[in-house]
């Protein structure tokens, strides 16, 4: 210890940690966990403190890191690859073939205007036409990083909003070929018509391998590897470097490569545990040390004292805004949309991070672009990914849905595969402590609907049959169901126990509830949550993924035959998000419970909005044909979580939505309002999973923004 403080008095720190590359990398996870719930806390992007983080830690700030150190270099280039590879990979291709020829109207717009635009900008500011022509493919793309807000407000489903998220494809595609031919061109002194031939021929065959050939390639390997995620998984990540190296070996940017992987194995992974790990590793690692490498490079002295520099992120920013709302506004006139329809087009088309820095950092590098385009372009980040976002959480309320709402089937009405099939519950069974609360919702619901029970356990499988581990596996299940079908039939409620042997539970719970045709799955809650559930998943992640039916999650600190009062927040008013309402009925009519209905909404909103949005929420309630009609409750508040909170100690459950939602780009697993309650709440809780079947799904889950949805 002694020796370590004279090395440290002697040497300077940047030398200590240039020799101990542990010490560093240490430092950027600290950075990349606590920075950007900071500014997430200051209703800042988390990226954004990233940049900062590199502004501080670099030669402008405390000349800890360096941006030429190797470690950083290496981490840095894997996340921009990662960036470019995620932003094809979450390419919403289902959105894309819906409005196809729409989605490509509003491109062509969004992606020419703003590329005239900038070309004219760089020309004023006196650059040369291949760095003007990459600055103005800097604003032709965007980042769809207010989705996640859309999902909250309910109306993904809207064709402007449908319309922006599928013309993503062709601004992205559109901006990457654009960076490709310039960069390659850097060059050359003299413009050559030849070579420019040459290398489109070169990028568009390399493109076409890509496509097709990772894409038939990904799906003949996911088909052969069965559920092994790990295999899946690396065959991933070696298409996306794979990608990149036959880019370099054309001539062209890796991170085209990287991108072209992302759309090429895009449908082969689709929407399961394999991508979510995928995005997983770049967004909590590689991608955010990106943006903090993206922050070393910036002169902070050079960008204050340097008038030009202001000047050039003046005319990019009011280039930028100016040029997305002309676009928003020709597809208003092309397409016949309403104000309110084209102001959402225009937010949500604003924010430029994901392509726009890998693409700026690809030319800085190139010498392409100068230091101060990309002072400029680091500033239009930070503007753009807090305006966009702010817009559009005022602008798209009340946005109309382009599908019709009715209102959902009861839960008991819900009819499985076959006609007049028995109202199904399974209910897994693993820990004989909360079996016993457990056995008991589901009887009370099953008793209420005329249905029955599907206590149900999963013995893990082995490689031979006649292992001890496997027997030791089943006697345990044995004896579990043998409870639960005592517990079951005291109850008075018909009951069918089943033992599955399968490979592991979530998979195995999810096809069980497929085979038995069930209706509803009851589950307690899963001890595993945080990181380490995020990165390797948990049981009720997985049936969540895979699950035909509704999914209720509970938390029971009594038991359901004691509850007497029932609270169901509603975030959105529209009808499909009043499955909890019926979920709770079923419930409350069992118990001859009380429930209440709350929404909350903004503290600023005025009486006659309450009013509105009370007669609109019983309007829809009544929808539903209830025996006894529910309690209707507004409470204006500027925190959600924190009223739902307060209004929840007189309750004996709170039953909160919990959507899995299959195709939205960037998502989580549950709100953070929900988790926010999860963690906070004292009574019983029961979070229902719907899975989305379809597109005409509303999605209600107010998604964590994480690193992954600004791509």
């Amino acid at each position: 210890m002694e020796l370590i403080s004279q090395v440290l008095v002697l040497e300077p720190t940047s030398q200590v940690l240039g020799k101990e590359p542990i010490v560093p990398f240490a430092i950027l996870l600290v950075v990349i966990l606590v920075i950007p719930i900071m500014f997430e806390r200051l209703r800042l992007p988390g990226l954004v403190g990233l940049v900062f983080s590199g502004l501080v830690l670099g030669p402008s700030g405390w000349n800890l890191f360096q941006s030429d150190s190797p470690m950083i270099n290496l981490l840095s280039d894997i996340g921009l690859i990662y960036l470019l590879f995620v932003a094809g990979l979450e390419v919403d291709l289902e959105q894309f073939r819906r409005q196809k020829s729409r989605a490509f109207g509003f491109a062509s717009l969004t992606f020419s205007v703003p590329l005239v635009m900038g070309t004219l900008v760089g020309l004023i500011l006196g650059y040369g036409w291949n760095t003007s022509i990459l600055i103005g493919s800097l604003f032709a793309s965007y980042t769809l990083l207010a989705y996640p807000i859309i999902s909250r407000l309910g109306v993904v489903n809207n064709e402007a909003v449908t319309v922006t998220t599928g013309a993503k494809i062709f601004t992205d595609i559109g901006a990457v070929l654009i960076l490709a031919v310039c960069v390659a061109m850097a060059d050359d002194e003299v413009f050559s018509f030849a070579e420019l031939l040459t290398l489109s021929g070169r990028l568009t065959i390399y493109s076409v391998a890509v496509v097709t050939g990772f894409d038939w390639a990904g799906k003949e390997f996911f088909k052969r590897s069965g559920d092994d995620e790990g295999n899946k998984f690396l065959f991933v990540l070696l298409s996306v470097f794979l990608a990149a190296v036959g880019a370099q070996l054309i001539g062209v940017e890796k991170i085209v490569g990287a991108f072209l992987a992302g759309l090429a194995v895009n449908e082969a992974v689709g929407e399961g545990p394999v991508k979510e790990k995928v995005v997983f590793i770049g967004s909590v690692l590689f991608i955010p040390i990106f943006f903090v490498d993206l922050g070393l490079l910036i002169n902070l002295p050079a960008f204050v004292n340097n008038l030009d520099t202001l000047k050039l992120t003046l005319l990019m920013i009011v280039g930028l805004i100016v040029s997305k709302l002309i676009a928003a506004l020709l597809t208003k006139l092309v397409y016949r949309y309403n104000w309110q329809e084209m102001l959402t087009m225009w937010s949500l088309s604003l924010p430029q991070v994901a392509t726009t820095l890998a693409a700026t950092l690809v030319g800085y590098r190139a010498g392409l672009l100068p230091l101060e385009v990309l002072h400029s372009i680091i500033v239009l980040m930070v503007v753009t990914s807090t305006l966009g976002p702010l817009i559009t959480s005022r602008i798209a309320v009340g946005l109309n849905s382009s599908v019709a709402e009715d209102p959902p089937l009861p839960l008991s009405d819900q009819k499985a595969p076959e006609i007049d099939s028995a109202f199904t519950i399974v209910v897994p069974v693993y820990n004989p402590h909360t079996q016993q609360y457990l056995i008991e919702m589901a009887a009370l619901l099953a008793r209420q609907s005329q249905g029955k029970i599907v206590p149900l356990a999963i013995a893990n499988a082995a490689a031979h049959m006649d292992a001890p581990q496997l027997e030791a596996s089943l006697q345990r299940s044995e004896r579990l169901l043998t409870k639960a079908t005592a517990q079951s039939r005291v109850l008075g409620v018909p009951t069918e126990a089943v033992l599955r042997i399968d490979d592991a539970f979530a998979q195995g719970i999810s096809r069980a509830a497929r085979e038995q045709k069930a209706n509803l799955i009851v589950m307690g809650w899963g001890k595993r949550t945080g990181l380490r559930a995020r990165l390797f998943g948990n049981v009720i992640d997985g049936v969540l993924w895979a699950s035909h039916c509704p999914v209720a999650v509970t938390r029971l600190v009594e038991s359901p035959k004691k509850i007497q009062r029932i609270l169901v927040p509603i975030e959105n008013l529209t009808a499909p998000t009043l499955q909890p309402v019926q979920f709770a009925q079923m419930l409350a009519e069992a118990n001859q419970s009380h429930i209440t209905v709350l929404n909350v909404c903004d503290r600023r909103t005025s009486s006659s909005k309450i009013a509105w949005r009370r007669s609109h929420l019983s309007l829809l309630v009544s929808k539903l044909a209830l025996t006894n009609a529910p309690e209707i409750q507004i409470i204006a508040h500027e925190n959600v979580a924190q009223a739902i909170l307060q209004a929840a100690r007189l309750y004996d459950l709170v039953v909160l939505p919990f959507i899995r939602n299959r195709t939205s780009p960037g998502g989580l697993t549950i709100s953070d309002v929900t988790t926010q309650l999860a963690s906070q709440l004292t009574c019983s809780i029961v979070m229902l999973g719907e899975p989305q079947r379809t597109q005409t799904n509303v999605i209600t889950s107010n998604t964590v923004t994480s690193i992954t949805s600004a791509v």
